[in-house]
Order: C-alpha cells, then sequence, then structure tokens
C-alpha cells in the first residue's frame, strides 16, 4: 500500500458540493497527480457512501476516511463498510478511524464517550471478530488510527496498520515516526494555505483552527508539543497559527511539506484552505502544487 498510496494526497471537506461537483473534483485530483483523497465524517454525508460513489468514477485515486466515527455504527458494520469497498475498488480505499471527540460523541450522537485507547482497542478486535458472509477483498484493506498521543500512536502500530494524525506539526510528525516503528503507514495532514501577507494568512488561519481549538484532544496534544494555554487564546497565538497552517508562497509550503516527509511521513495530505474561510478546498493552490504540472 505504501507504494500504490503514494507521497503526496488531499485531505478536503466536499459537503458543499453537489454529488457531480464532488465527481469531477475527484477526477480534478487524479488527474493532477495527488495519489489519494482524504474525507472526514463530520455532520455532513456518509463517508462511505460517497466514497463508493466516487471511485466508480475515478480509475486509480485511492480513497481514504480521514476520520470514519467509531461511534457512528457498530465494529460489524464498519468492518462490512471496510470489506464492501475493499471488494469494489481493489487497492483504492484506506480506512481511517479515530474515536472523534467529546461534544462530537455526547452531544451529537447521544453516545457515551469513553476512555479513547481503551474503546479503540476494543473496536479493533470486534472488528476483527465481526461475521461477515459477503464477498472478500483481494487484498486487505489498511486501518489506519486518528492518533495524536503516545498510546493512540503505539495502538495504531500494534492493531492497525499506521496513523492518520490531524491538525498537527512537523514535529509531532517526527515523534510519531519514533513510536510507531519503521514499518507503519504515517499519513498526517497539513493545512496549506496560498497567502503572504501574514495579517490574512493568520486571520484565515485562525477561522480554521476555531473549532478545533476548543477540543480536549487536540489542546492536550499541543500541550505535550510545548505550546501552552497562552497559545489558545484569541483564535491562537501567532506561533500556533504558523505551526499548524503552512502559509505563504509556493516554494514556503512546499518546504513545509518536505519537513513532515524528512521527519518520517510516508504520505502527506495537503488540505487546501481558502482566504474567504468557505469549507471547500483551494483548487487554484492544488493545481499550483499538483505533482502532474
Amino acid at each position: 500500500m505504501k507504494n500504490t498510496l503514494g507521497k503526496l494526497g488531499v485531505w478536503s471537506f466536499i459537503d458543499n458540493y453537489s454529488a457531480s461537483e464532488a465527481t469531477e473534483f475527484a477526477q480534478q485530483v487524479e488527474a493532477w497527480g495527488y495519489s489519494a483523497l482524504w474525507l472526514p465524517e463530520a455532520v455532513g454525508r456518509d463517508p462511505f457512501t460517497i466514497i463508493g460513489y466516487l471511485a466508480a468514477q475515478t480509475t486509480k485515486l485511492v480513497f481514504a476516511t480521514g476520520i470514519a466515527n467509531i461511534y457512528a455504527r457498530d465494529p460489524m458494520a464498519t468492518n462490512a463498510c471496510r470489506k464492501t469497498l475493499g471488494e469494489l475498488a481493489p487497492g483504492r480505499f484506506i480506512l481511517g478511524l479515530g474515536v472523534s471527540h467529546a461534544p462530537m460523541v455526547s452531544d451529537l450522537r447521544g453516545h457515551d464517550y469513553k476512555k479513547p485507547v481503551t474503546q479503540m482497542r476494543s473496536y479493533l478486535e470486534r472488528m476483527e471478530a465481526a461475521f461477515y458472509m459477503g464477498p472478500e477483498a483481494e487484498q486487505q484493506v489498511p486501518i489506519l488510527l486518528g492518533a495524536l498521543r503516545t498510546n493512540m500512536l503505539k495502538l495504531s502500530a500494534e492493531q492497525a496498520q499506521g496513523t492518520h494524525p490531524y491538525f498537527i506539526t512537523a514535529e509531532h510528525t517526527a515523534k510519531a515516526r519514533e513510536l510507531i516503528g519503521d514499518q507503519a503507514l504515517l499519513c498526517p495532514e497539513q493545512a496549506v494555505l496560498l497567502e503572504t501577507d501574514s495579517e490574512k494568512a493568520r486571520f484565515a488561519g485562525r477561522q480554521h483552527m476555531g473549532t478545533y481549538l476548543s477540543l480536549p484532544n487536540y489542546r492536550n496534544n499541543l500541550l505535550e508539543l510545548g505550546f501552552n494555554n497562552d497559545d489558545f487564546e484569541n483564535g491562537g497565538s501567532d506561533r500556533l497559527v504558523d505551526a499548524i497552517v503552512a502559509w505563504g508562497n509556493e516554494e514556503t509550503i512546499r518546504a513545509r511539506i518536505e519537513e513532515h516527509w524528512q521527519a518520517g511521513a510516508d504520505h502527506v495530505c495537503i488540505q487546501a484552505l481558502r482566504t474567504d474561510g468557505e469549507m471547500a478546498p483551494d483548487t487554484e493552490l492544488l493545481a499550483k502544487l499538483a505533482p502532474n504540472q
């Protein structure tokens, strides 16, 4: 899968797109030469349904959930989704799983949010034991965990095939590689923004970061990386914004992506932010950074 996955992919919300627009976007991502398209699960489309739809209208693009919420479906259902997409799109699907966040689980879904590592370990074990009578895929679909801190990162190498860290820094990538070893997949997300004016760039960066900074899992991880509570005030300090969002010209952005590779990332998926704050990706920036340009 490391060879199929390639080194550079796209992470994007596409819920603002109609079905036809989402298809056009996926086909363009493939034509640009990006090797994978990562789609999140939050409060929009079901990720497995849209991936099945888009995979049928592309030829080689790998699709990944970044991440699918384990509280959204039981382990048997997730295992069926994994095996079904593995059969329908051989070698073109990666299952990214995560525990999400207490507000997203308890408030929105009405579930009890349990200890993340314990819950994930149990979930993976139940997936492994789940009954499934459908056709088996030719090759196993990799499972990556949305891991941030030490215990979940270790679990991603012990009971899965690697990790997909989100809202992190290049320093975190180096830490993750050390913890998971050489064999596990490491696929961090990196927010990118084509804006050289520091005031405009940081304003857009804070718009992107606002929701994430309210979530304890991300805050606790940032504290371990050397930031402090002052960095979380007023939408994020300049140094925090600069660490999370790679902004500037193309050269500056490419240098940040390279930092992740040098730190041990197998694959980096870029989230191309827009200066107007819209959830849709900046397609002009993706075209500029495209491997096939």
